[in-house]
């Protein structure tokens, strides 16, 4: 893991930042950043990015990640606020929001991708960092839970959408329900299918 070096080095305040909900066209965009305690943890060795493991150990590993944790945040963007500022600028955004929410100010931080400006510490933005770090993995892994829990609340205020079970993202089954119940106040209208919706 890329955290060894930094921790040879003597940094002991390292933070991973990653998102959810980048690809889906409806609900919020989730972005979290975590200290992990000590990154050789036997109970993190399940710890990867998100998109590898299933719902059940994803849960699992959130609580996991929570205890040992040193700090972490959790934050949402909403659909409102990416169709103003748009999503790159959200995914930046968020990563900035999320690392000033942390308490313990990091020494340095690891971001999936994307270089973060405005930080009050060092960064390093790696490709497809939540494969290679674990840090990022672990926020990879806070995200997409809480995000998960999000639309399957929105399910519940919006029957018919089937967010339970597509996560906002675009599927047949949310294609047919937007084309027969219509755009909700949780689908991101800048995005073309949505607009091509609401332009009907």
């Amino acid at each position: 893991m890329i955290e060894s070096k930094l921790i040879q080095s003597g940094l002991t305040k390292i933070a991973g930042v990653d998102e959810a909900g980048r690809g889906a066209c409806a609900g919020p965009l989730v972005i979290a950043a975590v200290i992990l305690k000590d990154i050789t943890d036997a109970k993190l060795a399940k710890v990867r990015d998100s998109k590898e493991l299933k719902p059940g150990m994803r849960e699992e590993l959130f609580e996991v990640i929570v205890d040992l944790a040193q700090d972490y945040s959790i934050i949402e963007i909403s659909a409102a606020e990416i169709d103003v500022i748009g999503l790159h600028k959200a995914n930046l955004e968020g990563m900035r929001r999320a690392i000033n929410a942390l308490e313990v100010e990091p020494e340095y931080v690891l971001t999936d991708g994307y270089e973060i400006s405005g930080l009050g510490s060092e960064s390093l933005a790696i490709w497809k960092g939540d494969q290679v770090a674990i840090s990022i993995s672990a926020a990879s892994i806070l995200a997409k839970v809480y995000r998960d829990r999000i639309m399957i609340n929105l399910d519940d205020q919006y029957p018919g959408y089937h967010f339970a079970d597509h996560k906002g993202y675009v599927t047949r089954t949310h294609e047919r329900s937007l084309n027969e119940l219509g755009v909700t106040a949780i689908h991101r209208k800048s995005y073309a299918n949505i607009q091509a919706l609401i332009n009907k």
